[in-house]
């Protein structure tokens, strides 16, 4: 076995000295494939998951997206609206959750996708891993997690406190978003390590990265070699993509052109390649300089 091939010793990295939210033991989810969606923001982690989850729905997959933003825009292109947020509607019953019935929160999407917001706290309070144990806590109460086959997260942003990366404590496998560009890959090395961190205490691992809104992905693929990840799809910088989101549609809903029909095959590629099962990775990401000398041209 090489030293790619394990998972390396990352002891002190998952939040020591600091105080984070840690998972209940009572809210695992069990029986559904699990995923936690991140890159940069503003990279398509909202077009990529819920273009996911139809893809994966039209596999014939019983489907939950819990988008963790509190945009609450994660699953609008399933739905075509906002859908109110986890956390508000606790807000309207008082936290008395007792008072909650699925169809508060709960909503279908396309294809029978089950959607939820969760939402987040207000700009600068509260912590966002609050928010995801709570509603993983509301699903599980509900039972609304054992008739699903997939889960997908939708997190917000890069990595950058243990509550953004909450939603590794319940995932199989962690996907990537990103562009064949300087910033996403640089965002992407810092999600690496963050996952790395949680994999020394949870059954989350790596699964590889989708480059996407890029014509070229020569830059994803160097990096990806230099530190042993993988790519898993390629999806291009279209305009149909732009306009669905407009449309409020998924790519599964979209006229049939070429282009659209494409790139609805790599997605459903990618929904079989993730739902047959990714080897576990474990990258060795680089120090900041590193990717600095790595990337670009001379």
């Amino acid at each position: 076995m090489s030293p790619r091939d394990e998972i390396p010793n990352l002891r002190g990295m998952d939040g020591e000295g600091s105080v984070q939210v840690h998972q209940d033991e009572d809210a695992r989810i069990e029986g559904a494939k699990v995923f936690a969606v991140y890159g940069k923001g503003g990279i398509g982690k909202s077009t990529t998951s819920s273009n996911l989850s139809a893809a994966f729905s039209m596999l014939g997959k019983r489907v939950l997206q819990i988008g963790c933003d509190p945009k609450h825009d994660s699953t609008f292109t399933l739905t075509g609206t906002l859908v109110p947020t986890v956390i508000d509607i606790l807000k309207d019953v008082d936290f008395h959750a007792e008072e909650l019935r699925p169809e508060d929160f709960v909503f279908e999407g396309f294809n029978g996708v089950k959607c939820v917001e969760a939402g987040g706290p207000p700009a600068g309070t509260g912590c966002g891993g609050y928010v995801v144990g709570q509603t993983v806590k509301l699903l599980k109460q509900h039972h609304m997690l054992e008739d699903t086959d997939v889960v997908i997260f939708d997190v917000l942003g890069d990595v950058v406190c243990g509550g953004f990366a909450a939603p590794l404590q319940h995932a199989d496998r962690a996907l990537i978003v990103t562009a064949n560009d300087f910033d996403s890959i640089y965002a992407m090395n810092r999600i690496i390590a963050a996952v790395q961190a949680k994999s020394s205490n949870y059954k989350v691992r790596l699964a590889g990265c989708v480059a996407n809104r890029s014509k070229d992905t020569d830059e994803v693929d160097r990096y990806c070699r230099t530190v042993g990840f993988n790519r898993l799809a390629h999806m291009p910088d279209l305009d149909a993509i732009r306009r669905s989101r407009l449309k409020k549609k998924t790519l599964f809903e979209m006229p049939d052109d070429e282009e659209v029909v494409q790139v609805r095959k790599e997605y459903v590629r990618l929904a079989e390649t993730l739902w047959n099962g990714t080897l576990p990775m474990a990258p060795e990401c680089l120090p900041d300089r590193e990717i600095f000398e790595l990337l670009g041209f001379d």
